[in-house]
């Protein structure tokens, strides 16, 4: 079926918005790869360093064959549970490149940290950072120049970005990602949610929320609601750079081993040396893009991408905007109640059906492109297949055609809602974003006095003081990515929950960040431009009357003279030093604004044409 004409409309401004951007960088991508296998150029000197720490077998390899070498980017580490399973990785990768007669080599770390330990705590300012940071370091390890393909190990919320910016970077070479899977399915998170807040009203102590939070998080793999981590994994199977069906398949299993060998054995079919030389850069096209922003949508999945999208497709010569998700939001039916939007963990969306099921029914309405370039082969229609070892053999086979539980997922043609639940905000605040499919319906529009807040600690002891109990827009300023590099205020979701559920109306507003496993309270985020660069945000007083309409995506303050009012300094001084910040300085100094992805490595805006030009 061919793609619905408002899909297209998004996808060709898409297109003719990047082509300062994209020709070139395909241009580019295109010389490198007609320069063959990159081992040819290195020099004898250079190629008896590449193989100085092989075997014996690797060393035969790699020097006097033209069989493809492999390049490992790992992000294992022991403190993410998502990442844990990676420790056996490499080992088993080299070992199936060996068994086709090709090498791998691990050729770089990258750093991964935890934000479930970072949440509400200064490290959590290092956060959005680490993205490119990341994509630096993978920069470094692929630049040895040895290697006919690549492949991604990360799963974590800035992890997965990082790398695509990376392989998009290296998009001469083919890129394949390979997934851990999920822990298994623990405390419920609904459970989970009610011991926070009781924890918050001061119901229970510390000792039975760590008990609930352990029982939660409580083995390898990755946790199970659906926040930044599990969309991450969304995406790279929407955008085709997993193979189909791996995301969400448990680690330790029979069939998660047999999906990386797989992945070993596809990135060496796909490179130069191969029959199918896939290179990322051409998989990286507008159309993957669009089909990401609407699996973003279909699967109301985290906020944060919306920051991430920006910066992965930038890294591929490719110009979004927030406009375009809004957009393709409004056309693009919910499909999928998994929490924060719903009860389900990813467990039981897996087993209802998951991915392939809700690739296949947006495929069938036209709210997909189909003709696209993955490493599966051309076209996204093997995403509707599902892997299964069948006597030791690896097989794909058609998803069923029927939802396994339809208060977890859902035809098109019976969605939970009609439109994606992403909504653009705009007034004389800037330009911010809402996410409002898991805000109930009645709780979307919010008019009220706000309580103005430089720091998410101030807004705690307001809260503990008793000082909101009313309704109530908490703005929390001074958190952007130039401020304070943009940390997630995810510790903010127990208390203003707590006031949402006493009745109260209330709604956050921030140039700051929200978890992607928060939902329930409405908050127009990621506003922009920032406090720190004199964002109107920065003009706003306690007791002004402010208004967030996730319906009409109206975002304004209502008070006479607004625009004239000087806008208020914040000392950020704090913000520079200790757990590492003062490292990062030179980020806080040059990254670019929210709107923008929040790239350092891209800082400059993208020339968007008016309706006139």
């Amino acid at each position: 079926m061919s793609v619905r004409t408002e899909i297209k409309a998004v996808t060709d401004r898409i297109v003719e918005r990047s082509k300062p951007l994209r020709e070139p960088y395909l241009d580019r991508m295109r010389r490198a790869a007609d320069q063959g296998p990159h081992r040819n150029v290195l020099s004898c000197g250079n190629m008896a360093h590449v193989t100085a720490g092989c075997g014996p077998q690797d060393k035969e390899t790699l020097s006097f064959t033209p069989s493809a070498n492999i390049g490992i980017i790992t992000a294992y580490n022991d403190m993410l549970s998502a990442h844990k399973p990676y420790e056996s990785y490499p080992h088993m990768i080299r070992e199936t490149a060996r068994a086709a007669g090709a090498a791998a080599q691990v050729a770089g770390g990258v750093p991964a940290m935890c934000d479930g330990v970072t949440q509400g705590q200064p490290g959590m300012e290092l956060s959005l950072f680490s993205r490119d940071v990341i994509a630096l370091a993978a920069g470094v390890g692929l630049s040895h120049n040895a290697y006919d393909a690549a492949m991604f190990l990360g799963i974590c919320d800035k992890i997965v970005p990082g790398l695509v910016i990376a392989a998009a970077t290296f998009g001469h070479i083919p890129a394949v990602f390979v997934p851990a899977g999920p822990m298994p399915s623990g405390l419920p998170n609904d459970e989970k949610a009610a011991t926070r807040q009781k924890y918050a009203k001061g119901e229970i102590g510390r000792d039975e929320l760590l008990k609930a939070e352990m029982a939660s998080y409580h083995s390898p793999g990755t946790c199970t609601f659906y926040g930044t981590a599990n969309t991450n994994q969304m995406l790279m199977e929407f955008m085709g750079l997993h193979l189909p069906g791996a995301s969400f398949v448990n680690p330790g299993t029979e069939l998660r081993d047999a999906l990386t060998q797989a992945a070993t054995r596809r990135a060496l079919q796909i490179t130069a040396a191969g029959n199918e030389f896939t290179p990322a850069g051409e998989v990286l096209d507008e159309r993957a893009f669009v089909n990401g922003m609407v699996g973003l949508h279909a699967t109301g999945g985290s906020t944060n991408l919306i920051l991430h999208l920006v910066a992965m497709a930038r890294a591929a010569g490719i110009a979004i905007t927030w406009e375009d998700m809004s957009d393709l939001s409004s056309v693009t039916p919910s499909l999928a109640k998994v929490y924060p939007n719903g009860l389900a963990d990813v467990n039981q969306f897996h087993a209802a059906g998951g991915l392939q099921f809700l690739i296949r029914e947006l495929l069938d309405e036209g709210l997909l492109h189909e003709d696209v370039r993955t490493i599966a082969g051309e076209g996204l229609r093997h995403y509707t297949r599902e892997p299964k070892v069948i006597g030791g053999e690896l097989t794909w086979e058609e998803a069923p055609k029927a939802s396994g539980n339809d208060m977890i997922v859902r035809p098109a043609s019976n969605p939970f809602q009609k439109t994606g639940g992403l909504t653009l905000l705009t007034g004389n605040l800037g330009t911010a974003v809402i996410k409002t499919s898991a805000v109930k319906p009645e709780r979307r529009v919010i008019e009220a006095p706000a309580a103005v807040f430089h720091d998410q600690e101030a807004v705690k002891a307001a809260f503990k003081a008793g000082d909101l109990d009313r309704d109530v827009v908490v703005v929390v300023r001074f958190q952007g990515p130039q401020a304070n590099g943009m940390p997630e205020l995810h510790s903010l979701t127990p208390p203003l929950g707590v006031l949402q559920d006493k009745g109260f109306k209330v709604a956050l507003v921030t140039d700051g960040r929200m978890s992607g496993a928060s939902g329930k309270v409405p908050a127009a985020i990621h506003l922009s431009p920032e406090a720190a660069d004199g964002g109107p945000i920065a003009k706003i007083r306690d007791g002004d009357i402010v208004r967030v309409d996730g319906e009409t995506g109206e975002l304004i303050v209502k008070a006479e003279g607004f625009d004239a009012r000087e806008a208020v300094t914040a000392d950020l001084s704090a913000n520079g030093f200790g757990i590492g910040r003062e490292l990062f300085e030179a980020f806080r100094r040059n990254v670019g604004p929210a709107a923008g992805g929040a790239s350092v490595l891209h800082p400059e805006p993208v020339e968007i044409p008016t309706a006139a030009e």
